[in-house]
């Protein structure tokens, strides 16, 4: 338009939700269900909301204010911070405007992940009781649909922000928990009344604007202002707070006390934190070709002399840094074909040193890419040394896999930085991205579903280590195959998720099946395939499955 480029929020939205198959538009994000193992949730699925942005570096002008508001909360050297970090703009246009297929919406996410670690542990205490709160006895009718729900978790935060930049309350404690609970919830009511929840950057944006109004609105205030005459007592209809405030409600001698050390444990932040930061790599990383190779090495480099970097930023630049020397080597070797040998033996060489490097900044189980080059390159002995050096460090008790003891992960790396633990005890899913073929043996399942939502597999590490080592072996001494094979068919027939997740189950049986086909065992390899079909689609190998049961069989 105008002779300029624009680029559409709805198209955007649009393209975004297509690469995640069952998922729907939720404001900005796209919302679905991600099936993971029934150990971390009772029904084996864990709802998600996802949110493509842009980053904006400088302060939006509408936002300006804001700053001059922070004379007690925040302090001035986060508020400094989060005007010099500026904002992102997510793909939603204002639905009541003329231009809501191209607007964009100003988005303050990364100033509101400062001021929540800005706020002291009874503030977040409160912020947390608000939103079991709101789960627990707002949103938790049945009656209640999804889009009938108008009060949600941002509604409960932006009041936390406004009564403690107020400084509305006096001493945030965890003795005045309920009062400050209390404080929040009679702003929310007031804001519901009014029918004006103020933005807390832009206080003249009204978020409660598109739904809080009419029927609706009068409806939610009756209901709230019905809790407010009950009292604190109300919070008993929780399951999650009646336990914790029984006591003290009958008793007003007595006070909550809470110790922050015991809210989460370092091994938990670090399995969560950790666990985040490999899926966060694994959806966000592919590479196609060595020009955004080249590109995305130039912006490492760019970003790696930054002093403003956080340490989980720095974490994530590593994550980012060690995939990209992967799968530039590997591009390398499927783009180029070099005749001469001091040529290829350069460009080996080159290689070996980026993956080497990659495994220096990643977590154990990248070293298992090193061994993959190895494998491609018919270096089955070096292949086959690298492995049992993963081997080792993989089966270490501190190492987290998705279970850790955490006595020992405490003892090991307990206190350090989250960069030495990710490198020292830490074993991450392979992902083997479908345009780059590691390991010749697996292009069937890479090319099974291309235009599925996965551009890539999960293969769990041990899973792939025993399949090398049986690839190997085969090369250079066939009597260890089978050993490696029986560690293999042990690992996929009796784990019990440690080590092949629920959503692996899948590649797990087909890679077991291939390994017993490529030795000769026909029969043993066709039940795995056949187990294979049986286990949820995660990876949607199907084709590849039913193709390699046809050939079997005959």
């Amino acid at each position: 338009m105008n002779n300029k480029y624009y680029i559409s929020s709805s198209e955007y939205r649009k393209i975004w939700c297509s690469y995640l198959s069952d998922s729907v538009p939720h404001g900005p994000c796209v919302s679905g269900v991600y099936f993971w193992e029934k150990e971390y949730d009772s029904s084996g699925e864990i709802e998600y909301d996802l949110a493509k942005c842009f980053a904006c570096d400088f302060w939006p002008p509408p936002a300006a204010s804001w700053k001059d508001r922070c004379h007690l909360w925040p302090k001035s050297h986060i508020v400094s911070e989060i005007v010099k970090n500026g904002c992102h703009l997510v793909a939603i246009g204002h639905t009541s405007g003329h231009h809501v297929h191209n607007e964009w919406r100003i988005s303050f996410s990364l100033a509101e992940h400062k001021l929540v670690r800005a706020m002291n542990h009874c503030q977040f205490l409160t912020y947390g009781l608000l939103k079991l709160f709101l789960k627990e006895i707002i949103n938790n009718d049945n009656a209640i649909s999804t889009g009938d729900k108008l009060l949600c978790s941002y509604h409960m935060k932006t009041a936390v922000f406004w009564v403690a930049q107020r400084n509305t309350i006096p001493h945030w404690c965890p003795q005045n928990l309920l009062e400050c609970f209390w404080v929040c919830f009679k702003l929310i009511l007031k804001w519901v009344y009014e029918g004006v929840c103020p933005n807390f950057f832009i206080p003249q944006n009204n978020m409660f604007l598109s739904k809080v109004h009419g029927e609706a609105q009068l409806q939610l205030f009756i209901r709230l202002y019905g809790l407010y005459e009950k009292g604190l007592a109300f919070l008993l209809n929780s399951p999650s707070i009646r336990s914790c405030i029984i006591n003290v409600l009958h008793n007003p001698h007595l006070s909550i006390c809470t110790d922050e050390h015991t809210l989460i444990s370092e091994t938990e932040f670090d399995i969560q934190l950790l666990g985040e930061l490999d899926t966060h790599d694994a959806i966000s990383l592919y590479i196609p070709n060595l020009k955004y190779c080249m590109k995305f090495l130039h912006i490492i480099e760019q970003m790696m002399g930054s002093p403003r970097l956080t340490q989980y930023q720095v974490l994530m630049l590593q994550k980012f840094t060690t995939s990209v020397l992967q799968q530039t080597v590997f591009i390398i070797d499927r783009e180029t074909y070099i005749h001469k040998n001091k040529l290829r033996y350069r460009a080996n060489k080159i290689s070996c040193y980026m993956l080497k490097l990659a495994a220096k900044f990643g977590c154990i189980s990248d070293m298992m890419y090193i061994a993959m080059y190895y494998y491609k390159t018919l270096r089955f002995m070096e292949a086959l040394s690298i492995i049992e050096i993963i081997k080792a460090k993989l089966t270490q008790p501190y190492v987290i896999h998705r279970y850790v003891d955490t006595e020992l992960y405490t003892e090991a790396v307990g206190g350090q930085s989250w960069s030495t633990k990710m490198r020292q005890a830490v074993a991450g899913d392979i992902i083997l991205y479908n345009g780059i073929h590691n390991i010749t043996e697996l292009i069937p399942e890479q090319q099974s579903a291309p235009q599925r939502h996965w551009n890539y597999l999960f293969v769990p590490p041990f899973v792939l280590l025993y399949m090398l080592e049986i690839l190997c072996y085969r090369h250079v001494d066939t009597r260890r195959v089978q050993t490696a094979l029986d560690d293999l068919q042990t690992l996929v027939h009796d784990d019990q998720g440690q080590f092949t997740p629920l959503l692996s189950r899948d590649i797990s049986w087909q890679i077991l099946g291939i390994c017993q086909q490529v030795t000769g065992n026909l029969q043993a390899a066709l039940d795995s395939y056949q187990q294979s079909l049986r286990q949820r689609p995660f990876h949607k190998i199907q084709t590849a499955t039913e193709m390699r049961i046809q050939r079997t069989s005959h």
